[in-house]
């Protein structure tokens, strides 16, 4: 974004955008807020936007389990529940699970091993790890590949966060998918799902996952939740999922 642009999105006149960023003009706590929205910079960097100008934050960031989020933790469950029989489950940002129906629990106990399944397992770690679900992936190189490139993307490794830059080279000691080989025709429009094809034992089933996310929260934990649904990619594979879950 040219600094015209954003001085037209944020209300300000390109001049005074351009002391700001020269350091002329010392931007008042206001300004650097709505800088961030025309930026549309998340909750968290806008903290952290804020403490670099020497002010105090403004967003707060609430624990899940706090009781002031009884409801909003009532609402995740209604979603969870209602999207039975299939699993879903709501992530924090580092995929750590904080909530989950039983069709994820299920699913999990079928795919990993139990050393890695406990309260708040991080589902990154539960995928990638040697004795996670991505022994029984068949299509492994291709979701690999497209869980890292994410992880990547939402982790910043220039943001400072320790904990989140700890778990992306974790994610990376395990072995890291073989480049992409670029499609050598066009894309059909099947193919523009990525199934992730799970066979075990007697369980031979393609699934696709959707995330949501939280509209316009004004927390940063509320922000930052994911709500990962996962659903059977075809006929037959629902048909072999609804047979998993009458046999548990």
């Amino acid at each position: 974004m040219s600094q015209l642009d954003l001085a037209a999105r944020a209300g300000f006149s390109s001049r005074h955008v351009s002391f700001i960023e020269t350091g002329r003009t010392h931007p008042s706590r206001q300004t650097l807020l709505d800088l961030a929205e025309a930026l549309d910079v998340p909750l968290r960097e806008r903290n952290r936007l804020l403490e670099a100008g020497g002010y105090a934050h403004v967003f707060r960031n609430t624990p899940l389990a706090a009781e002031e989020m009884s409801h909003v933790r009532g609402v995740l469950q209604f979603i969870l529940d209602r999207h039975d029989p299939y699993a879903a489950i709501v992530l924090d940002r580092y995929s750590n699970c904080l909530m989950g129906n039983l069709a994820s629990h299920r699913l999990l106990t079928r795919l990993v091993d139990p050393s890695l399944v406990h309260e708040h397992a991080n589902h990154l770690r539960m995928v990638f790890h040697p004795l996670g679900a991505r022994r029984w992936i068949v299509n492994w190189d291709e979701v690999g590949r497209h869980l890292l490139a994410r992880a990547e993307r939402e982790f910043d490794e220039s943001s400072g966060d320790e904990t989140a830059i700890a778990l992306l080279a974790e994610l990376r000691r395990y072995g890291v998918p073989p480049p992409h080989r670029p499609a050598t025709s066009s894309l059909k429009p099947a193919d523009l799902l990525l199934p992730i094809h799970i066979r075990r034992d007697d369980l031979d089933i393609r699934i696709f996952t959707t995330i949501m996310t939280l509209g316009t929260p004004r927390d940063v934990t509320l922000q930052e939740l994911r709500i990962e649904t996962f659903f059977p990619a075809d006929p037959a594979s629902e048909t072999r999922w609804s047979h998993m879950i009458a046999a548990q």
